[in-house]
């Protein structure tokens, strides 16, 4: 059902979870005159204040609990990233039939024909994200980046006045019930394993990103990974122009590793040291927002080369902190799995003291082996220690850190003058922190105090 059904009736829609993306979402219902029912299962002081807002409002809301009754006689269900599928509340929902819709789904419905690039994949998809919106905005136009990189659609919706263009991030859960994403360029990064903890095994989440192309037409751009034959194969048959980007070989943007230039075809972008970016896969990611842009705005070369001459690291991703007593170090929270740390250690070019830790979430640290030959000890902490202490112990030394502080002191330790230090750690951050931001918060916070 449709929010202009919802408008038009009385039925109530439920929204699930009181984080951004709910407390988003429950507002622009409310703002079109919907009876909205809001739970969260969780407590806690900000929880109490957005189901305050939310109640002032004329919402109906719960804290520390879920009506399932109340969800299965609902008119629809609005759901945040962060409820897992399996959750109570969900599984209620769907039993008794009522149409589940995600949060970035009602937020592309309300904001109608806004023009948007669409980006998911495993890894890079936050830099690819903040990188188009950059470049769209060096190319002149109004242009900010939304979705899965911390903006809600809905909030955007909720604005008097709204951008002209929109990069936005969606992650897997997103794109489940996701049904109206239809973005002027679609990008794939890459596909590799994650979220195990969350789904039933790899093939069930790549079906998830999948739907990225579920409603492809012959006018539909898609940037893919030319290096990545997984994205390759998820996007085939798909209807619409396929654009490749590449770090290997020669494609539509491709990296000409002989002469040290990111290109479009034969024409040069910008020389790789004037890309403030760490690493090959930081290459591929400039290159993709390049080929994106250009593919959906016709943006000038100059334009372009303007925007990845500006563009710096994003926060937790790659980002240096600083130097101390000639140990660099470096905030990689973000990478939450295997692959993403992967990239992480292979884009340094001097020995490391690697942080790896958190909660696990399905896969073999075993992985990471190829790319630890510079790294001179391993400092593993959390749920997972044991485990990183079981796959890598007879490769690297594995020393167990209690919590964050007690982590960056044994790296200071172990760390030599010219050596980094790498917080990049393959796990989600619940165990010890309410999300990788926080734990990438407190990392800067102890660098910075030292």
């Amino acid at each position: 059902m449709s929010l202009a059904a919802w408008s038009a009736g009385d039925a109530e829609v439920a929204v699930l979870g009181l984080g951004r993306s709910g407390v988003a979402a429950a507002r622009l219902l409310r703002r079109e005159g919907v009876a909205v029912y809001a739970s969260d299962t969780g407590r806690g002081a900000g929880l109490d204040e957005a189901a305050a807002s939310l109640r002032a409002l004329g919402a109906a809301v719960d804290v520390g609990c879920h009506d399932l009754d109340r969800i299965a006689g609902a008119a629809g269900v609005i759901i945040s990233p962060g409820v897992p599928p399996d959750a109570a509340a969900v599984v209620a929902a769907r039993r008794a039939q009522v149409p589940v819709r995600a949060e970035a789904d009602l937020g592309l419905e309300a904001l109608g024909g806004l023009p948007y690039l669409a980006v998911t994949g495993t890894n890079g998809k936050s830099t690819v994200t903040a990188l188009a919106a950059h470049l769209l905005t060096a190319a002149g136009l109004d242009a900010e980046a939304a979705g899965n990189i911390g903006v809600p659609l809905c909030d955007v919706a909720l604005r008097p006045v709204r951008p002209a263009w929109l990069a936005i991030e969606l992650s897997s859960f997103q794109l489940h019930d996701c049904p109206r994403v239809r973005p002027r360029v679609g990008v794939l990064t890459n596909l590799s394993p994650d979220h195990l903890d969350r789904y039933p095994d790899l093939a069930t989440y790549y079906a998830d990103k999948k739907l990225l192309f579920r409603n492809a037409t012959p006018d539909a751009i898609w940037v893919l990974n030319q290096d990545d034959p997984a994205s390759l194969e998820l996007a085939a048959g798909a209807a619409g122009t396929v654009r490749r980007f590449s770090t290997r070989s020669r494609a539509e943007a491709w990296y000409d590793r002989g002469a040290g230039v990111l290109r479009l075809g034969d024409r040069a972008l910008v020389p790789r040291p004037d890309l403030h970016l760490l690493g090959d896969h930081n290459v591929a990611n400039a290159l993709a927002a390049a080929l994106a842009v250009a593919a959906a705005t016709g943006a000038s070369d100059d334009a372009l080369a303007d925007g990845l001459r500006s563009f710096r690291a994003l926060t937790h991703r790659l980002e240096p902190v600083r130097e101390v007593g000639g140990v660099l170090w470096i905030n990689d929270s973000k990478a939450t799995n295997i692959a993403s740390t992967g990239v992480a250690v292979t884009a340094l070019d001097r020995p490391y003291v690697l942080l790896l830790g958190g909660r696990h979430k399905g896969e073999s640290y075993r992985g990471l082996r190829p790319g630890l030959d510079g790294c001179r000890a391993v400092v593993a902490y959390g749920e997972a220690a044991p485990l990183v202490a079981r796959d890598l112990g007879d490769l690297v030394r594995v020393a167990d850190g209690a919590d964050l502080a007690g982590v960056v002191a044994m790296a200071a330790d172990l760390a030599r003058p010219g050596d980094a230090v790498l917080l990049s750690p393959a796990c989600s951050s619940y165990d010890m922190f309410r999300n990788y931001e926080e734990r990438g918060g407190e990392f800067r916070r102890l660098v910075e105090a030292m």
